[in-house]
C-alpha cells in the first residue's frame, strides 16, 4: 500500500501519540550513543592504551559511517515495510552498542561503532517519513519534531548521565545502558507502530539528478562546515574543560548537561527562525557563532564565565538545525527522501571532519585552550558559503518593475 506521508488517512491508525513517543524512544538512545563518546574519550583511552586524539577519531568513524552508510540503506529499505525496516534498523542499533561494551581492543571498538552507525541516518530519514504519514497534512512538522525531540533530550539527559554512568561504572557500563534503551524503544516500535504504513517509494533517478544542482550542493556544504566547527571542539570538550578550565569529572557532568539544554533551546529557536526568514536566520546564527567560539577561547579560563560562553554556543549551534534540513528540503523539493537523509550524512560528515582536525591539531601540538580559535575559523567558512548561496538566490531573482516591489526577493523565505 502506497499513499503520500501525512495523507488525509492516516488517522485510521489510531492516536498517533504513542507511536511518536516509540520513535522518540528510538531517537534518544541513538542520539546517546552518538554523543556520549565525547563525555567517555580519556577513559576509553585510558582502558585502550591510547591518545585522547586517537580516541576521538572514534567519533570520526563514526560519523563516516553514518555519512556513506545511510544512503545504501535508505535505497535498499526504499521498499520495505515501514515498521519492518525500523525493527530491522533498531536491531543493528541493539548490536552495534552491544559489541561496543564488549570490545577488547581499540579497532575492535571502532568497528562496532561504525556498525552501530549504519542505522543511524536510515532511521532518521525514515522515521520522519512515517512520524509525517501518522498524523494528518497540518500537523506534519509538530510529529517529526516530536521524534527529533528525542535526539534534543539525549543531549540533555542521556549524555550527562551515560557520562556519570561511566565515571562511576567504568565507559562499558554506558554502552550496556543504552542496549537496555535499544531494546526497550525497539519494544515501544513493535507495540505501537501500526503495520501496513502508507508510504510513498523512492524514485532514486529524480532524487538523484535534482541533488546534483548548485544550490542543493551549497547547503549541504553548510551543514557540513557548520557541525565540523562544533565537532572540532566539542569532541575534546572533557579534556578541554578539566585541563584548562580545571574542572573535576562531576563539574563536566554539569557543564555537559548544561550544553544541552543549550541545544534544546536552540532546536526549538531554530524551528521557529527557519518559518520566519531562512536564509538570513542562518547567516545570522553563523555570524553569532564566530566570535561566541572566539570568546570562548578566553572564558574556558574560568568556570562561570566558561558555562555562560557554553550554554550560548550550545544554543547558536542547534539552532542551525532545522533551517539548513529546510534549505535543503526546499531546494530539493522533487527529491525529499534522499536529500533528507544526505543532509543528515552531510551533517556527520562534518562531525567527522572536525573530530579529526581537532584531533590532528591537538596532536601537532595546538593547546586544547585554542581549540575554539579552530571552531571559529571553521564558522567563517560556513557563514561565506551561507553569502554565496544568498548571493546566488538574488541573482536569479528577476528585477523588479520600477517603483514596484514585486520583483523584491523574500530571501531564504520558507515557502
Amino acid at each position: 500500500m502506497t499513499a503520500q506521508p501525512g495523507a488525509p488517512s492516516a488517522p485510521r491508525h489510531g492516536h498517533p501519540r504513542l507511536p511518536l513517543f516509540a520513535l522518540g524512544a528510538a531517537a534518544f538512545g541513538i542520539g546517546t550513543t552518538e554523543f556520549v563518546i565525547m563525555g567517555l574519550l580519556p577513559q576509553v583511552a585510558g582502558d585502550l592504551a591510547v591518545t585522547i586524539p586517537q580516541a576521538g577519531l572514534l567519533v570520526t568513524g563514526y560519523a563516516l559511517s553514518v555519512t556513506f552508510g545511510s544512503p545504501f540503506l535508505a535505497v535498499a529499505t526504499a521498499r520495505m515495510d515501514r515498521r519492518r525496516a525500523l525493527l530491522l534498523l533498531m536491531g543493528v542499533f541493539i548490536l552495534g552498542n552491544l559489541l561496543c561494551a564488549l570490545a577488547p581492543s581499540y579497532w575492535l571498538l571502532m568497528g562496532a561503532r561504525v556498525l552501530t552507525a549504519l542505522c543511524h541516518g536510515a532511521f532518521f530519514g525514515l522515521g520522519a517519513v512515517v512520524a509525517a504519514a501518522l498524523v494528518l497534512p497540518g500537523r506534519k512538522a509538530q510529529a517529526i519534531a516530536m521524534m527529533f525531540a528525542g535526539l534534543t533530550l539525549a543531549n540533555v539527559l542521556g549524555v550527562p548521565a551515560g557520562t556519570a554512568l561511566g565515571e562511576a561504572l567504568g565507559w562499558r557500563s554506558t554502552f550496556l545502558a543504552v542496549v537496555v534503551i535499544g531494546f526497550g524503544a525497539a519494544a515501544a516500535l513493535a507495540a505501537f507502530l501500526p503495520r501496513n504504513l502508507p508510504f510513498t517509494p523512492m524514485r532514486l533517478a529524480v532524487e538523484a539528478r535534482v541533488l546534483a544542482s548548485r544550490q542543493v550542493v551549497l547547503a549541504m556544504l553548510i551543514s557540513v562546515a557548520s557541525s565540523a566547527s562544533l565537532f572540532s571542539v566539542f569532541t575534546y570538550i572533557t579534556p578541554l574543560l578539566t585541563t584548562v578550565t580545571g574542572l573535576g569529572t562531576s563539574s563536566v557532568t554539569l557543564m555537559l548537561l548544561l550544553f544541552g539544554v543549550g541545544l534544546t533551546v536552540g532546536n526549538v529557536l531554530g524551528g521557529r527562525l527557519a518559518d520566519w526568514r531562512l536564509m538570513p536566520s542562518v547567516i545570522g546564527v553563523l555570524a553569532a557563532i564566530v566570535p561566541l567560539l572566539g570568546l570562548f577561547a578566553f572564558t574556558v579560563q574560568w568556570a562561570v564565565p566558561a558555562a555562560l560562553t557554553l550554554l550560548a554556543w550550545g544554543i547558536a549551534a542547534f539552532a542551525l538545525i532545522a533551517p539548513l534540513q529546510l534549505r535543503v528540503v526546499n531546494e530539493a523539493a522533487q527529491a525529499p527522501n534522499l536529500a533528507s537523509t544526505l543532509n543528515q550524512g552531510a551533517f556527520n560528515f562534518g562531525n567527522a571532519i572536525g573530530a579529526w582536525a581537532g584531533g590532528l591539531a591537538l596532536t601537532l601540538g595546538l593547546p586544547y585552550g585554542d581549540l575554539p580559535f579552530m571552531g571559529a575559523a571553521i564558522a567563517g567558512l560556513a557563514l561565506a558559503l551561507a553569502a554565496l548561496s544568498c548571493a546566488l538566490d538574488r541573482r536569479a531573482q528577476p528585477a523588479p518593475a520600477k517603483g514596484s516591489d514585486a520583483g523584491r526577493p523574500a530571501l531564504g523565505r520558507a515557502p
